[in-house]
């Protein structure tokens, strides 16, 4: 990997070759990893992307068996709704180098990306290899599907181009990407991008940010990094800047 900085000279990173065998190896499989994304978004010429985040558990209403979070599926087809709604726009507007991108599993990603392929948008899923919940959705080619071993890569690409951040209902996966890319945003580590937060009766009953601006722990603009909506409506219109500026 080559680092050019104004500040120094260009300098080639290499691993110790004393290094221990499965250190070397670990490090080549991060390096492969992140070049195999790297080679799916610029082969597709992708330069800005919308991310999609929500649980793997909330099912399909017309499908749904008893699970757990069936009392939540009508976020299945507001995701899916919603991701139409973009996907169409996209297409139609012939930003071809923008993509909506999901974790690519099931449940809300499912929804998100059938959406999209119900628009004849082709979306990109960044799938992970995790013990329970996570598989490849149908609504996916394979030439853009993207399988990590690890989360911190994964994070990284579902951020390195997105424009617009739609957080639905999720567990501790979803909550850890909404408070990272957060962080990133509050440290200035990364632009300040639109983060919409779907299903305001959730999210107010999750999230009570006041308390850390209470204690000092944020300061008042952070509340502002995020915007709660109830609607695909609402989420749409939210996200027409982006949409506009992408024209």
């Amino acid at each position: 990997m080559s680092i050019d900085n104004k500040n120094y000279p260009i300098e080639t990173l290499t691993l110790d070759t004393e290094a221990p065998a499965a250190s070397r190896g670990h490090a080549e499989r991060l390096a492969e990893e992140w070049q195999l994304a790297e080679d799916t978004f610029n082969g597709e010429s992708v330069k800005h992307t919308i991310s999609i985040f929500g649980s793997a558990r909330i099912p399909d209403p017309e499908t749904n068996n008893g699970n757990d979070c069936g009392h939540m599926a009508s976020f299945y087809a507001e995701a899916r709704e919603l991701a139409f709604q973009l996907g169409r726009y996209i297409e139609e507007s012939n930003l071809c180098d923008t993509r909506l991108i999901t974790g690519g599993g099931p449940g809300i990603m499912e929804a998100a990306s059938r959406g999209a392929f119900d628009a004849g948008h082709a979306s990109i899923g960044l799938n992970i290899v995790i013990p329970r919940e996570q598989k490849l959705n149908p609504f996916i080619a394979a030439k853009h599907s993207i399988e990590f071993q690890y989360f911190a890569l994964r994070k990284m690409h579902f951020l390195k181009r997105a424009r617009a951040l739609i957080v639905f209902p999720g567990g501790f996966g979803t909550l850890d990407e909404l408070f990272e890319t957060l962080t990133l945003i509050q440290t200035k580590k990364m632009p300040r991008i639109p983060i919409i937060l779907y299903g305001a009766d959730f999210w107010n009953r999750l999230l009570d940010l006041e308390i850390l601006l209470e204690c000092g722990l944020i300061d008042k603009d952070n509340l502002e990094l995020y915007h709660v909506v109830s609607t695909v409506e609402e989420a749409f219109n939210a996200l027409q800047p982006v949409l506009q500026e992408l024209d």
